[in-house]
């Protein structure tokens, strides 16, 4: 490539002397085949008809290329290391002449089967969204994508492991583009138990385009896992320990052979997570109290495997199907310790209630895919089909005081199948249409039931109360069309979705029957200007849909308390937002600056709340009341915020990011008794990520985390702050990697939660792992890291429009 460049330069100082000839301008872009991302550096060249050198230029950081070359007849080649070299013979350049867009190909003979790993973690803000490739996170190491997520810029995950964009926790996670059984039956779950290295890049989408599903007012994650192309042989392993007792073993393997790539990744892991709660309750009625304390002593153990063959039909065509099996245990023991006292805190009685569960979890998902390239780049159909079937049964044995009293089991069995087809056009050099369809077919039914221990009979009888089936149905289905294109510095991308939404809430044991059926209309806008290459404004404009889950819909009653507990709520409608978002990108020196501005408008938005159902609990032979907490819709949400990310990088052994996010949220409507659940909630969270290289290469990252203090009509929550750091260092020439890091290094992740209702007021305590330790060491064959190709004057972002 540098002899090239040198011959280029050669040629144009002599063609400077060289019989005058009209002079044209050349033009074009030249991104990588499989990811669209640009090529700085690759090289233009320009041969006559003798196979001399006349012409050529270099690409710049988004990949395009601008020189000039006599008119005339010529041979063109575009090439770029590790790529395999594309060239258009006898071209014709009368004029001035643009080539559009140039694919390369990865090239794996040039790479001596070698993979390249990204050695820091990079941004790429595009039309729609944007792509934090995970790189090398020393913090997340041994760890699982629910740490890897809350590094990442704009999301965040609160200390029950809930997933956030922007403060808002209706998020669409999706992996590589589509539902996935890697997330199952309880997403929060399957995120802490898929290992941290098996991520490639975290794509954030806030505005998301019409080809995306319309649910999550969020917004979506799409988690994109690594899948190697390179010939022969590579992959990686690493195993970890750690303490709270933790341990860990997982890998990637990868073998491609002539037009045949064999793909797998499989992890086994093994952790506690001791965990804590305390609250303390004033009923106003009578003056009493009555404190909870409770430890959460949980045990998991999981394994998660991805086997895949991707054959290439031909050069243009190819089939991929994959298997995914997930098979986790956890044990869990809930110690929960009720003491009541009088107005006076005099100790009245104390019971001990244990809740020890056993779940097991079971995913098997079948995938398959098929892709079609014609022969003008980016002309594209796709076709996935994927079917999938969890299982997760839940069993517990609740004793109060030793003397058992409740057994309950729930057996939940999910299937889904999906059906998707895209289809994209370029039209020009600088436009593109776009259609599909997407069709989303989930069945769940859950089997809840609950026995008491009659002392008479000395044996457990069904609670015919609470015992109940529940069979949830929700078939969507979607077709979409947008077009997108780019005029000088101006980029658009218009779409329409719409989607029709049918779910079923049938419970056979009570004869309970209920049906839905509602279709909408998702337009989006996104809209780009770009100033100069460091430089650039977008504005964004999506219709989202959040639709009520199983969960919030679920009428059984959790029972992990006598005195407190969730149920869901059937009747709860979906909710509808109109979501606007302007961002600004600045690249300035060793800085990086991207910030934005969002507000989302929604109607019959969801919100918790708790109240005296009325009914009251025999403990210790005294009365006490039963709070219930449950979702409804409200009448009106209004979103308003802003965000900023500074990355400061000084040198390749320093680096420093910071992102900082203010939200606030007004919320208007009545429960169904009447209580005003009017509020205006102001919020926010900071996150500062130092990385620094120490000698010996030894390098040393800290992450801070802050989430500012929040309320809502009846909670006020304090802020929390938390640290992270570690230690890494490479061996055996890079080939190896070992780290050391501490998950809440303070042990401050805690939930503090002030309630007040009407009829009682309660504070609370959560903390739902304790703080943690982790060893973790990385060997790779045929796999290297890749140091960046830009320098360090802040290119760790690109724009495409």
């Amino acid at each position: 490539m540098y002899k090239a460049t040198i011959t280029i330069i050669l040629s144009l100082f002599l063609s400077f002397f060289a019989t005058a000839q009209q002079e044209v301008n050349v033009t074009g872009k030249i991104s990588e085949k499989d990811t669209n991302i640009p090529l700085e550096w690759a090289t233009v060249v320009v041969y006559n008809t003798d196979g001399k050198i006349v012409s050529g230029g270099t690409a710049n950081e988004k990949g395009e290329f601008n020189f000039t070359v006599n008119t005339g007849t010529y041979n063109v080649s575009f090439e770029f290391i590790s790529f395999e070299k594309v060239t258009i013979s006898n071209k014709v350049i009368d004029k001035d002449f643009s080539f559009g867009t140039i694919y390369l190909k990865e090239d794996a003979t040039t790479l001596e089967e070698v993979e390249l790993i990204a050695e820091k973690t990079t941004v790429e803000i595009k039309l729609d969204k944007k792509i934090y490739n995970v790189g090398k996170d020393l913090t997340v190491r041994g760890g699982t994508v629910s740490d890897v997520l809350d590094n990442v810029p704009s999301v965040s995950v609160d200390v029950e492991g809930n997933v956030a964009l922007r403060g808002n926790d209706n998020v669409r996670i999706l992996i590589n583009g589509k539902p996935s059984g890697l997330v199952g039956l309880n997403s929060t779950d399957a995120l802490r138990q898929l290992p941290a290295e098996s991520i490639e890049k975290v794509e954030v989408i806030t505005s998301p385009s019409a080809r995306y599903d319309a649910e999550g007012t969020g917004g979506i994650i799409n988690i994109i896992l690594r899948r190697s192309k390179l010939q022969g042989l590579n992959g990686a392993i690493t195993t970890n320990v750690g303490y709270n007792p933790s341990a860990g073993i997982n890998g990637n393997i990868n073998y491609r052979t002539g037009n045949v790539n064999i793909f797998n990744t499989t992890g086994y892991s093994y952790r506690e997570a001791p965990g804590n709660s305390s609250s303390s309750t004033l009923y106003k009625s009578s003056g009493n109290y009555l404190d909870e304390n409770n430890t959460y002593d949980r045990q998991q153990k999981g394994l998660t495997t991805n086997l895949g063959v991707e054959w290439y039909v031909d050069d243009s065509a190819s089939l991929t199907t994959s298997i995914l099996y997930r098979d986790s245990k956890d044990n869990d023991l809930n110690t929960n310790i009720l003491n009541q006292f009088d107005s006076n805190r005099n100790l009245l009685s104390t019971t001990t209630r244990l809740d020890p569960e056993t779940e097991e979890d079971k995913t098997v998902q079948y995938a398959l895919n098929f892709q079609k390239n014609y022969e003008d780049s980016g002309h594209t159909l796709t076709f996935d089909f994927q079917y999938e079937d969890s299982q997760e049964n839940e069993n517990s044995l609740i004793s109060v005081d030793n003397v058992a009293v409740e057994n309950v089991a729930t057996l939940e069995d999910q299937s889904q199948i999906l059906l998707q087809t895209d289809y994209v056009l370029p039209i020009g050099e600088n436009s593109q249409f776009e259609a599909g369809y997407r069709g989303n077919f989930d069945t769940t039914i859950t089997d809840f039931n609950v026995s008491n221990f009659n002392t008479d009979t000395n044996s457990f009888e069904n609670n015919s109360d609470l015992t109940n089936v529940l069979n949830f149905k929700q078939y969507v289905n979607a077709v979409y069309s947008q077009y997108g294109s780019k005029f000088n510095k101006f980029s658009f991308l218009l779409g329409l979705r719409l989607e029709n939404t049918r779910f079923t809430i049938d419970q056979p044991t009570t004869g309970e029957l209920s049906k839905k059926n509602f279709t909408g209309l998702f337009p989006t806008v996104n809209l780009s200007y770009e100033f100069n290459e460091k430089e650039n404004l977008t504005l964004g404009y999506a219709r989202r849909l959040r639709r009520p889950r199983g969960y919030f819909l679920n009428p059984f009653p959790s029972r992990n308390s006598v005195t407190n507990f969730f149920q869901g709520n059937p009747d709860l409608n979906p909710s509808y937002s109109g979501q606007f978002d302007l961002g600004y990108l600045k690249r300035f020196g060793k800085f990086t600056f991207n910030t934005s501005a969002y507000y989302a408008h929604a109607t019959d938005g969801f919100s918790y709340i708790s109240f005296d159902t009325g009914e009251t609990a025999n403990v210790n032979g005294e009365e006490l009341p039963i709070i219930k907490r449950t979702p409804i819709n409200l009448a009106t949400e209004d979103r308003y915020g802003f965000e900023f990310t500074l990355t400061y990088n000084p040198s390749r052994k320093w680096r420093v990011n910071g992102n900082f996010n203010f939200f606030q949220n007004e919320t208007k409507g009545t429960t169904p008794n009447g209580l005003s659940l009017d509020n205006t909630n102001k919020s926010w969270f900071a996150r500062v990520s130092n990385k620094f290289t120490l000698p010996a290469n030894i390098d040393w990252q800290t992450n801070l985390n802050y989430n500012g203090p929040s309320e809502d009509a009846q909670n006020t929550r304090q802020g929390i702050f938390s640290t992270t750091m570690a230690f890494s260092k490479d061996l055996f020439q890079e080939k190896a990697s070992i780290a050391f890091n501490v998950n809440d290094l303070f042990n401050s992740r805690k939930r503090i939660q002030t309630t007040t209702t009407p009829t009682f007021d309660a504070e609370s305590e959560f903390q739902w792992r304790e703080r943690s330790f982790n060893l973790s060491f990385t060997y790779r064959f045929n796999q290297q890291k890749k140091r960046e190709q830009r320098g360090d004057y802040g290119g760790d972002d690109s724009f495409e429009g």
